[in-house]
């Protein structure tokens, strides 16, 4: 089986519900792309950065019962960061944050074939250097590469800052998402398919999330791919996005052909990838169709 190298924020989300209820569920963009990853069978390692604390310690045992392994550098910060994720009456959340977090030593990132990154920490002006030289070594050693911007305005400032972080990382990356409404607060007034389309000139694929609207992919030849959302009663949308990530992976990294896995990416053409990402809509429909951000696994798809 691939492996994957999952470099990123873990913390505890915080959810207050409509109805007033509050409950505390491990969570993090990268954290849940992992776990995502581990549930559809993959061999996964995620690099982040938690206490030793109660919080840290319910992460790292979450993460477990899904087959992650969390590096041993991983456990270093003095408390594990928090998410405090606000429930509307349609399911769909608003975050407020408290982050600690720092790229933790990385060793061994060349014996990954997959390295994957994303949301609060890769952008994070402390980590971003380390994390780009690290998937810039990742790359040069032949690892795929994917990136999923997960922006978070209440912590990432003004758009201008962080553009340039997100779109160097985009040209690092070849598989990106983003959703549509991360790209209308990083290019505001800008065309999605367009910026898709510059992004697709230094991506094997970029695949835009348009909720109910389902996903366009632009992929590097030139095509388009528009692909319906799974009809599903939303319970809320915590972890769709992530869910949609690792079930987009696990599909390229399941291809045939070629030697070494970016000779296989590369030969994932039009129809090939119209099939992963009806498969990842699937996926992802089941993860909203539950509470939190609780993928499915194999078993389940």
């Amino acid at each position: 089986m691939p492996k994957f190298l999952v470099i990123g924020e873990a913390l505890i989300d915080v959810v207050h519900t409509a109805d007033g209820a509050v409950e505390e569920h491990p969570g993090g963009s990268p954290a849940n792309v992992a776990l995502g990853l581990g549930r559809l069978g993959q061999d996964v390692t995620l690099a982040t950065w938690i206490g030793d604390d109660d919080r840290g310690q319910a992460i790292a045992e979450h993460l477990a019962e899904s087959h992650v392994s969390v590096t041993d550098a991983s456990r270093g910060a003095d408390s594990t960061s928090v998410a405090v994720a606000t429930l509307d009456d349609d399911g769909g959340a608003t975050y407020e944050f408290e982050v600690n977090y720092q790229l933790p030593q990385l060793e061994g990132v060349g014996d990954f074939p997959y390295v994957h990154t994303g949301s609060i920490a890769a952008v994070d002006a402390d980590a971003y250097a380390a994390t780009e030289a690290a998937l810039a070594a990742a790359k040069a050693g032949g690892a795929v590469i994917s990136y999923d911007p997960n922006l978070r305005p209440s912590l990432m400032g003004e758009p201008a800052e962080v553009r340039p972080r997100v779109e160097r990382l985009v040209e690092l990356a070849d598989i990106t998402k983003v959703s549509e409404e991360d790209l209308a607060w990083l290019r505001p007034g800008e065309d999605v398919a367009t910026v898709a389309a510059e992004w697709a000139q230094t991506c094997q694929f970029v695949v835009v999330t348009r909720g109910g609207d389902g996903v366009i992919a632009l992929h590097h030849d030139g095509t388009e791919i528009d692909v319906p959302a799974a009809e599903v009663e939303v319970v809320d949308t915590v972890g769709a996005g992530d869910s949609y990530m690792a079930a987009l992976l696990d599909g390229i990294s399941r291809g045939t052909g070629g030697e070494t896995v970016r000779d296989r990416l590369a030969g994932v053409g039009p129809a090939t990838l119209r099939g992963i990402l009806e498969r990842a809509a699937h996926i992802a429909a089941v993860t909203v169709g539950r509470a939190g951000a609780n993928p499915p696994w194999e078993s389940e798809v």
